[in-house]
């Protein structure tokens, strides 16, 4: 998230955008990443489970992902355009659930939003805060297609390191002390 740990209100929805699933690009992507014949070949999926072609959730995962990249890019240049200092995203430490409810068609339009559902100062990591986050894919009949539970770290803006673990970052800096001071030590 690009905006500070202080400033994510948790319910807020963010609408990341929507996509075009078509055959040509379906079976590309199969080809590429998940080569399977429901995912790759039209004649040969009509006799599949799902009765014809089908995108790989890898696919629709993939572009949602994308979506949601751009959309925290978006949110950073709208943040400098009102004249505020962005936030630090971070990595994400996981993914804790993933569905795919309905397979994605060729011809169906997916949108994708970000809902975020919960922070806490993380307790192991100084400065930081965890998000948890939902991304849901509802196609243009309004079936869910794909639901995933994330967590991702933010920065916290007026985080001040507390002197003991200064101190004890300073000391682990000099030579004898450091290797003594390591886990690894």
């Amino acid at each position: 998230m690009t905006r500070w740990f202080e400033d994510i209100v948790i319910g807020e929805v963010f609408p990341l955008g929507s996509h075009d699933f078509t055959e040509a690009e379906i079976i590309r992507f199969g080809r590429l990443y998940d080569p399977q014949y429901f995912h790759i070949d039209p004649e040969a999926a009509k006799f599949s489970h799902f009765g014809g072609l089908v995108a790989s959730g890898w696919h629709t995962v993939s572009v949602g992902h994308r979506h949601m990249v751009d959309a925290l890019f978006a949110e950073e240049d709208r943040l400098r355009s009102l004249g505020k200092e962005p936030g630090v995203s971070g990595p994400s430490p996981g993914v804790n659930k993933m569905q795919f409810k309905v397979p994605v068609r060729p011809g169906d339009r997916v949108t994708y939003t970000l809902v975020v559902t919960g922070k806490r100062p993380s307790n192991s990591i100084p400065g930081w805060g965890l998000l948890f986050n939902t991304i849901e894919a509802t196609n243009q009949r309004g079936e869910t297609v794909y639901h995933a539970e994330l967590v991702g770290f933010s920065k916290l803006r007026d985080y001040k390191m507390p002197l003991r673990l200064r101190l004890l970052m300073a000391l682990t800096r000099l030579p004898v002390l450091g290797k003594l001071l390591s886990p690894t030590g």
